[in-house]
């Protein structure tokens, strides 16, 4: 409701919430579209890089992890970024792929994680 009253209000775009499973954001379109919504919907990631971002990403932005993921981090936490970049690039194509507008990053402080991981995509 609120956000259909931005965009009636002259909004241009939207920008999702960060997510993990492209599902959400194939599911949060769909509701966008079925309410009236119809501006371009870019979808936020976030690339895990350390295991505690699997607690603290959760708890401050109330985002739901893919046991996928989670999984994938903790039996192997040393390599928490390289799991989270391979987990982002394929998010990154598979929205790409599907049609969304472009993509927006979350980077607090530091892109380099996501530089590295779509500097071939682009």
């Amino acid at each position: 409701k609120h956000l259909k009253e931005k965009v009636d209000a002259g909004a241009d775009y939207v920008v999702t919430q960060m997510f993990f499973d492209n599902a959400d954001y194939t599911a949060f379109v769909r509701m966008c579209r079925e309410a009236g919504i119809e501006v371009p919907i870019i979808p936020g990631l976030k690339f895990i890089e350390t295991e505690r971002h699997l607690t603290t990403l959760a708890k401050h932005f109330h985002v739901t992890l893919p046991d996928e993921l989670v999984d994938e981090v903790q039996a192997a936490p040393k390599h928490a970024r390289e799991i989270g970049q391979r987990w982002g690039r394929r998010q990154v194509e598979g929205l790409l792929n599907a049609g969304a507008p472009c993509i927006h990053f979350y980077v607090m402080n530091d892109a380099s994680s996501v530089v590295e991981t779509v500097k071939d995509l682009i």
